[in-house]
């Protein structure tokens, strides 16, 4: 069976440097152990890191999130020291903005080789690029199942995380705890 694990934006900027919640911090275990479980098992594992230049206030999302966040090669833009070790043998794909068509591309050409049977997401923010992503997954692969494990993931706010999950859902995406 050839799956995924898609780890969205785990970066020290959205867990607890200028983005970071509670929430966030809160699933850094449990993010842990599934990339541990699925490098142990079958699955792919893939990183995507936010990642910005120095003129990101003067970008349309930087204007709608006036934050300074992710500016690559800063230390918030790294993956989080508790994950870090696993990207060495695993792909990391930086993204300009909320979905990664470069994410999209490839796994469209992969299942091209060998059908991807489930592509799952984890990480951050549910209700932004966990989302997005899922939504651009599903546009490429409209006949791969398409899985968001809840419990590792967190929004800016519960609420928009809750409002994110169902949303998904609506979409055909599996929302599994």
């Amino acid at each position: 069976m050839n799956q995924y694990l898609i780890v969205v934006d785990m970066q020290n900027d959205f867990v607890d440097g200028a983005l970071g919640t509670k929430e966030a911090k809160a699933i850094v275990p449990r993010v842990v152990g599934r990339v541990q479980k699925a490098l142990a098992g079958e699955e792919h594992v893939i990183f995507t890191r936010d990642t910005h230049q120095a003129d990101y206030l003067d970008t349309q999302e930087g204007i709608n999130l006036p934050v300074l966040h992710c500016i690559e090669g800063s230390v918030g833009w790294r993956i989080i020291p508790r994950l870090l070790e696993y990207t060495k043998e695993c792909l990391v794909l930086d993204k300009p903005t909320f979905g990664s068509a470069d994410l999209g591309l490839l796994l469209r050409s992969e299942n091209q080789n060998e059908m991807i049977s489930q592509i799952t997401l984890i990480g951050l923010c549910t209700d932004i690029c966990v989302i997005s992503n899922a939504l651009l997954l599903k546009a490429f692969l409209p006949e791969t199942k398409i899985i968001v494990e809840a419990s590792c993931c967190a929004g800016v706010t519960y609420e928009s995380h809750c409002n994110a999950l169902s949303a998904m859902r609506s979409c055909q995406i599996e929302i599994v705890e």
